[in-house]
């Protein structure tokens, strides 16, 4: 026994100083690219619009709000994500960015059609 009860607190001090030291570490590193992008004072903020798709084409979309005359058009690029079945008259929602050409859509979702 005299063994165990000599080596116990060494053990305990080992993990503490162990935890210590992770801990430490997480506090040095870098934030993620993801939260420095949003947090640069020059990246464009992201916003939402939700609407019924009005107009269309390879390069662009024009939503309009439902029951108000609210309208925006975006600009559609390769590297916008669409998800669903596009086309007129859908229901959408767009996470977007305002940059000095316009609205561009970052993510398109097709919204189910309403049931009546």
């Amino acid at each position: 026994m005299p063994f165990m009860a000599d080596s116990y607190p060494k053990s305990v001090g080992c993990v503490r100083f162990g935890i210590l030291v992770a801990a430490l570490c997480l506090a040095v590193l870098p934030p993620s690219t993801a939260a420095q992008q949003k947090d640069q004072p020059g990246a464009p903020k992201e916003q939402m619009f939700s609407g019924e798709v009005t107009a269309m084409d390879s390069a662009s979309l024009t939503a309009t709000r439902t029951g108000s005359k609210d309208s925006k058009t975006f600009l559609v690029t390769p590297d916008t994500k669409v998800e669903g079945a596009l086309k007129l008259k859908s229901r959408v929602t767009i996470r977007y960015v305002v940059a000095e050409n316009g609205a561009r859509a970052l993510r398109i979702i097709v919204r189910p059609v309403a049931k009546k």
